[in-house]
């Protein structure tokens, strides 16, 4: 069996510096406490490369408009990406001002304040894509969704009065999964997570004058703020847990939480318009608008962790038998002294196993983890429809943007059974005959757009027929 991966590197690896980690003077040694550092003045941002699943496009358009002012991710961070990806990025805040990153019109054109209100009256909200939270508390839905009207069959959608009402009480508006729904931050974000190589989601919270949505706290994900509009006092502080995973929310150390609050925060500022701040996870902050009402967008980063590789690791030791085995009959497990040498053998048994594992198995776990997590580009289905049926040898096509892909070759059975290709996606497999394989190939890494050219193939009508499944099952686009 033979394997083609169209995956590519993150941004870690494509902008590694040549010197060392211990080279870089804001780098702190491993096991000292990650300091907070500020942009560094005169920063020259440069445009990352792509990388999207599959190699990045070098023709044809792109599917959204290209990011005013550079590269998505230039627009967050006012250092060089490299900086960025060494320094930075999952190690220290990052303050960023309007003027260093060179944005003169700053975010309004991904989400100014009149895009959320059009989100909020006009677009037929539900919920969970509003939260409202007031004191510190996330309120009930009931409080501000209701029935949508006569032929509407819903009982939670977003009701404008209510949400007028709570807003001019102090409460903070939170629109969840922009990247999904409003145009410009689903173009952005597609490219954002393609430098970043990481799943992201995107929610905007909007806060009256003097108000503070909630309390000090921590995430656990990164998180770039995108200041739109007015202007909005962080404090910023060092993490009581250094590098949370999910399973470990704030809520269960609010007292350390709440301790460290009380104390000199390692970054006070306040942001204007069309600045930015990057923020480990971890990381506490608190927000409080000031004299008019603010806007701003948090990009959130899904990224996976190696406790990730480690819950994958012990999904596969289920096939060990020794680790499948029963405990002793009548074994107290209260009884420390019973438990210590079961304990010891199954240490031993795991770490037998460890050593055996098969690096290939934890990344099909891991894929199957990530790649959901980070769809490709949305499709016009009645378009696409269309352009099945028009499909002709000078046809030119382009893989969908964004989309993760994976090849394997299947050989021949014993049985006379003919081989098989397999295109793995991020939500399921298609299966093709073995002679589509270097036509696949050569599409899907961008070599080839025009029907007609496919390699592999005896003559158009068969080019046609492979086009016409690539159109339906979306992974191609017309160009």
């Amino acid at each position: 069996m033979t394997e083609y991966d169209g995956s590519t590197g993150t941004v870690a690896a494509r902008y590694r510096p040549e010197a060392s980690r211990t080279d870089l003077p804001d780098v702190p040694p491993t096991g000292t406490p990650r300091p907070v550092v500020p942009t560094l003045p005169g920063s020259d941002p440069t445009t990352g490369a792509g990388g999207d699943g599959r190699p990045a496009r070098s023709t044809g358009p792109a599917t959204g408009p290209a990011p005013a002012n550079g590269s998505a991710l230039t627009r967050c961070v006012a250092v060089e990406p490299a900086k960025f990806a060494a320094a930075y990025w999952g190690r220290a805040a990052l303050l960023s001002r309007a003027a260093e990153l060179g944005n003169p019109d700053g975010f309004r054109d991904l989400l100014s304040p009149d895009d959320a209100d059009e989100l909020l009256s006009r677009r037929g909200l539900r919920t969970p894509f509003l939260r409202v939270a007031r004191n510190g508390q996330v309120l009930p839905t009931g409080q501000y969704t209701g029935g949508g009207g006569a032929g509407a069959e819903i009982t939670d959608q977003v009701l404008d009065e209510r949400v007028l009402a709570l807003y001019a009480d102090g409460a903070t508006l939170v629109l969840q999964g922009l990247h999904r729904t409003w145009p410009p931050l689903i173009d952005f974000t597609r490219e954002l997570s393609r430098q970043l190589g990481q799943p992201l989601q995107v929610n905007a919270y909007l806060t009256p004058p003097g108000n503070q949505g909630f309390a000090t706290h921590y995430d656990t994900h990164d998180v770039f703020v995108l200041q739109v509009d007015g202007h909005k006092h962080w404090q910023i502080h060092e993490p009581v847990l250094p590098d949370p995973l999910e399973r470990q929310p704030w809520g269960g150390r609010a007292d350390e939480v709440a301790a460290v609050a009380d104390g000199p925060p390692a970054l006070d500022v306040v942001l204007g318009p069309g600045d930015a701040l990057y923020l480990p996870r971890g990381w506490l902050h608190s927000a409080r608008a000031q004299d008019e009402s603010s806007l701003h967008l948090t990009v959130g980063v899904r990224a996976l962790t190696r406790y990730a590789m480690v819950e994958a690791l012990l999904e596969l030791a289920a096939e060990d038998p020794r680790l499948r085995a029963t405990l002793p009959f009548g074994m107290d497990v209260a009884e420390v002294d019973q438990v210590e040498p079961e304990l010891t053998e199954t240490v031993e048994a795991l770490r037998d196993w460890l050593l055996r594992a098969d690096p290939g198995e934890v990344a099909a776990r891991l894929r199957a983890r990530a790649w959901p997590a980070a769809r490709p580009a949305p499709i016009r289905p009645l378009a696409q429809a269309a352009a099945i049926s028009a499909v002709h040898a000078d046809t030119r096509l382009l893989p969908r943007d964004g989309l993760r892909w994976r090849l394997t070759s299947q050989p021949a059975g014993g049985d006379g059974s003919p081989g098989r290709i397999v295109l793995s996606l991020f939500d399921r497999t298609v299966t093709f005959p073995a002679q589509c394989g270097p036509a696949l190939r050569a599409f899907l890494s961008g070599g080839v757009e025009r029907v007609g050219d496919l390699p592999g193939l005896d003559d158009d009508a068969d080019r046609i027929v492979l086009a016409r499944r690539l159109l339906r099952e979306a992974v191609a686009v017309p160009a």
